[in-house]
């Protein structure tokens, strides 16, 4: 009885902690001096993306490379480096951003000032992705939130994925969700376990408690991949909605196996208001181990073809410096080594001269799309997932 009490008050106590990182507190993150001003009369961006980037231990290098990859005038960035990697890194990170001109001119790129511990498996992965939704709400406007780690990398430009959206209702959500939830039911849906880095300054594993709980019957488990992209109102739902669900299952969930990948699916799919806003599909392109599936294999040179084919705007993971990057630079972004991406606003002139290190902004090019295939490529494949057929098909069962 003694131990039954003390893990029942556990599970409690971290439910109480997990639960207090989401109330709104003020932004501790770094801002550059904001001192490019949009004209007036300068066209704005058919939609705009909002981006966690998250980094570990031994990241930064292709944190950089990533951020570069990714960069856009129209869109915002905040990158979360876990509290665990050296100082070192974290200084690495702030100086690149703060030395970069254009980061510094339009003021748009963040880092969390006091980052989290983040466990993997645990609840802690989903709280740094709340906290940064959170921060982003109150920083600036956006139609999308996109989470990704250092290891994933775009396969289409910025001005491709912005095209390609904007013909695109704005309350879609790009979610993979299943409640076939198979092996996962007693693997993830009946044990209960603590993550340490709700409590704890050291990180460690994930510890199980002995004692397993039955499956909900007040709502339905949904499973899927961690990476989606969410539509600003569900969002703000997730943060601050008008029902208790989003709160009863970020308590549920603090005791949950990998909750990053079962908290937005289940949340979407019990809600009236959002069930049927949902695209099933992560617009990653991943490879998986064999049997159970459980981890992403690296991606190579062999599988490039297979990357461009699928039309999914990122893919992922890769290991530092692959060739199959500089492949992608060199064919799919038109980016060289140390630059950004092709894009209306970092071009050529009118005689050829490159400008990819794109030292400034000039005005006139805010607002101004150079799309290529990429766009085509992501503009077919999301007609067809949100193509009547297709889209109703996958709601949520």
């Amino acid at each position: 009885m003694g131990i039954k009490i003390f893990t029942i008050f556990l599970i409690i106590l971290t439910s109480i902690i997990f639960s207090l990182l989401y109330i709104p507190t003020q932004l501790t993150i770094f801002k550059p001096s904001k001192t490019f001003i949009i004209p007036s009369y300068a066209k704005p961006y058919p939609v705009t993306f909002a981006y966690l980037i998250s980094a570990s231990r031994g990241d930064s290098h292709k944190l950089k490379r990533l951020i570069l990859a990714l960069y856009h005038p129209g869109n915002y960035y905040l990158i979360h480096v876990d509290s665990g990697a050296p100082v070192s890194e974290h200084l690495e990170i702030a100086k690149f951003v703060s030395s970069e001109p254009v980061f510094g001119q339009l003021g748009n790129v963040w880092i969390v000032g006091k980052p989290n511990l983040v466990t993997y498996r645990g609840p802690t992965m989903l709280a740094t992705t709340l906290h940064a939704m959170s921060m982003l709400l109150r920083t600036a406007k956006w139609d999308w939130f996109i989470n990704l780690s250092a290891s994933d990398y775009p396969l289409v430009t910025q001005d491709d994925l912005i095209h390609a959206f904007s013909a695109l209702p704005k309350d879609l959500n790009f979610i993979q969700h299943s409640s076939h939830l198979g092996w996962k039911l007693n693997k993830r849906g009946k044990p209960i376990i603590i993550d340490p880095a709700l409590y704890s300054l050291n990180k460690s594993e994930i510890w199980w408690v002995i004692k397993q709980r039955s499956l909900p019957t007040s709502f339905k488990l949904y499973t899927g991949s961690a990476w989606t992209i969410l539509s600003r109102s569900f969002a703000e739902y997730c943060l601050v909605g008008w029902d208790n669900l989003p709160r009863t299952l970020l308590l549920y969930y603090t005791n949950f196996v990998s909750s990053p990948e079962g908290y937005f699916q289940t949340l979407i799919c019990n809600s009236q208001d959002y069930k049927n806003t949902t695209v099933n599909h992560d617009l990653h392109y991943i490879t998986w181990d064999n049997p159970p599936k459980q981890h992403p294999r690296s991606l190579g040179l062999k599988d490039y073809r297979r990357m461009v084919l699928s039309s999914r705007p990122f893919a992922r993971k890769f290991k530092q410096n692959d060739p199959v990057l500089n492949k992608i630079d060199r064919d799919l972004l038109k980016r060289r080594r140390g630059q950004f991406s092709y894009g209306g606003w970092c071009s050529k002139d009118e005689i050829g001269k490159s400008h990819g290190t794109c030292p400034g902004l000039e005005s006139e090019k805010y607002g101004v799309l150079r799309t290529g295939t990429g766009s085509r490529r992501l503009r077919t494949l999301l007609t067809k997932l949100s193509s009547a057929q297709s889209f109703n098909k996958r709601q949520c069962k």
